[in-house]
């Protein structure tokens, strides 16, 4: 999992790259699959109950699962990209939310705060802590900063599976949650938003976005925990 993570950051940062006004969604779904081809591992998303990419491409009020399409990126457009690969049996995942061109001070803030949250949530991926640990470390910076927290989209184990045990909320849900033991491997990510918290579902059936129309900002890392604390394994 470490190599497939340190091939998943390259990948990113190739995508990253291709991210500038006028760019398809599509086109960076097509960068991805072709950065999946090269480094010989396979996508964790495409085929996966269905989904018809390698890449979720979820901008402004989208939270995640956005499908890739004709869309073009306009200057102001805050862009979240989630992805997740497959090396030699395992799993790793990752997402980050972009800018582009130039976005106004909300949204820049709301980026920020939000790989805030991550990162207080991973400091709290500990031996010994709870899920629950994670979770309020993640609501805390969030409702702080005058944002609120995603109820119904979750991080999650990773490793054999893309999505395995245990569920991690990103915010105090009044249950502990397993005990966290060396050697667990954990999708951390916390989804933000500018208003409401409460989500729909697209037409699409794939695309989860804000009912009120907020922007949303969405990071990920996979997170090991060891006896010497968490270790970000996509970094």
């Amino acid at each position: 999992m470490r190599q497939g993570g340190q091939i998943l950051s390259r990948v990113f940062q190739i995508i990253k790259k291709e991210i500038k006004i006028g760019v398809t969604t599509k086109h960076l779904d097509q960068v991805a699959r072709k950065q999946i081809e090269k480094f010989r591992v396979k996508s964790s998303f495409l085929g996966y109950r269905g989904y018809p990419a390698a890449l979720c491409c979820s901008v402004n009020d989208e939270v995640v699962h956005g499908i890739p399409s004709d869309r073009k990126l306009i200057s102001g457009d805050i862009i979240g990209l989630d992805l997740g690969i497959k090396y030699q049996g395992w799993h790793v995942d990752r997402a980050e939310t972009f800018a582009v061109g130039k976005i106004n001070p909300i949204k820049q803030k709301l980026i920020k705060v939000t790989k805030e949250a991550l990162e207080q949530g991973i400091s709290e991926a500990k031996e010994g802590n709870y899920v629950r640990d994670i979770a309020r470390a993640i609501q805390k910076v969030a409702e702080e900063a005058g944002f609120s927290v995603i109820r119904d989209c979750t991080g999650h184990g990773v490793g054999r599976e893309v999505h395995e045990e245990p569920t991690i909320p990103n915010y105090d849900t009044g249950f502990s949650g397993p005990r966290l033991e060396v050697g667990m491997t954990l999708a951390i990510e916390p989804m933000i938003c500018e208003k409401d918290y409460r989500i729909k579902t697209k037409l699409d059936n794939w695309t989860i976005a804000t009912i009120d129309q907020g922007n949303s900002a969405h990071f990920e890392e996979t997170v090991l925990v060891t006896r010497k604390g968490p270790e970000i394994l996509t970094k």
